[in-house]
């Protein structure tokens, strides 16, 4: 039975992922920050262990409880929907150190594993914001955009052992725990002169009719994970898929 890790799984993007494999019937090893399986479901293919992006020695433990690994999702993220002014510093590297660097170091972890079978899939979760440039997203536009580079670079290094890394671009998602706490993580000096702005791009983002569902990056991670011949980048959202083929780009 094929088996996946998936980082950031305790809701949202990372539960919806973790279901839809044991669905599909994936022995799931569901990996968060805070312990919890309060919102998955009770199975005997579901593992849920400890694992903190950020933590070298917490990523070890949890990859050698894991055992071996068919697929890994570095979904483990944060947000921040802010201006650069009002942003601190200290968020920023958070962002770089969670969205980037835990990615990698999670990445560099499993791949000895999967070097040795020559074989399996790394799907990285990016952001379709770096599609096109929005206000608000600067930071975070700039750590998913580094994600995309890393990606693709690293995918040549790791079909050398026959590994294929895959990129999804899930579109907006505001009501999910991430998206929330995007929204709160703005700090307390953001200029007087920017609430008009951060007001109406917060309104926009909450009012926009074409919306990405946990469902839909579920299904996409699916197609990057058994599809041998999926392109490098998926989008997964309606609002994702618009802009997507807006930039010709295909995920034929």
């Amino acid at each position: 039975m094929p088996r996946i890790l998936i980082t950031g799984a305790s809701s949202g993007f990372g539960r919806a992922i973790a279901i839809h494999f044991l669905d599909q019937g994936w022995e799931v090893v569901a990996t968060m920050r805070t312990l919890s399986a309060g919102d998955l479901p009770v199975s005997d293919h579901l593992k849920v262990l400890p694992l903190d992006v950020t933590n070298a020695n917490s990523i070890l433990t949890a990859i050698e409880q894991a055992g071996p690994l068919d697929a890994l999702v570095n979904n483990a993220g944060v947000g921040m929907l802010n201006v650069l002014e009002g942003a601190e510093i200290d968020c920023a590297r958070e962002l770089f150190e969670t969205n980037v660097l835990g990615a990698m170091a999670v990445t560099r972890a499993v791949m000895p594993g999967m070097r040795a079978r020559r074989g399996g899939v790394i799907v990285n979760i990016s952001s379709s914001v770096t599609l096109r440039p929005l206000p608000a997203l600067s930071i975070y536009s700039a750590s998913k955009a580094a994600l995309n580079a890393f990606s693709e670079s690293f995918a040549l290094e790791a079909a050398e052992f026959g590994v294929r890394v895959r990129l999804i671009l899930p579109g907006s998602a505001p009501e999910t725990a991430f998206g929330k706490n995007a929204i709160a993580r703005m700090g307390m000096d953001v200029p007087e002169a920017y609430g008009p702005f951060l007001q109406a791009s917060f309104q926009s983002l909450r009012s926009a009719t074409e919306k990405t569902q946990a469902s839909d990056v579920a299904q996409a991670v699916w197609r990057a994970v058994t599809d041998e011949t999926a392109p490098m980048k998926l989008p997964a959202g309606a609002d994702a898929r618009t802009w997507f083929y807006e930039e010709g780009l295909s995920a034929a």
